[in-house]
């Protein structure tokens, strides 16, 4: 069945997303709270954005990510997460500790 089939990829995504936001977490210093709080301070924003960018090229769509953020109490426009994911990708172009703190979260997810 279909629908039985959506239920457990949207499932399965939203178990890779907490993961993520977990480890994103640990390797930004920062709790997961405050990822999923209106939160400004530099390091919760890029701990923010390196999560959009991950579920991204996981992939997943902005509309999932949107969604799960919001299921963790934070709303946020389709927008915002593409601006969030471009973000990231100017710092992985630019700083490579970027491209070694991507590597060793997508090590860790298991999914």
């Amino acid at each position: 069945d279909h629908y039985q089939l959506y239920l457990r990829s949207t499932g399965m995504k939203e178990e890779i997303f907490n993961q993520y936001a977990e480890k994103v977490a640990e390797a930004f210093r920062v709790s997961e709270g405050d990822i999923f709080a209106k939160i400004k301070r530099q390091e919760v924003v890029d701990a923010r954005h390196t999560l959009y960018y991950l579920c991204f090229k996981r992939p997943m769509t902005p509309a999932y990510i949107q969604r799960y953020m919001l299921t963790r109490g934070y709303e946020i426009r389709h927008s915002s997460i593409i601006h969030g994911i471009k973000k990231i990708e100017d710092k992985i172009s630019t700083d490579r500790d970027y491209v070694n703190i991507i590597r060793s979260i997508k090590q860790c997810v298991t999914l």
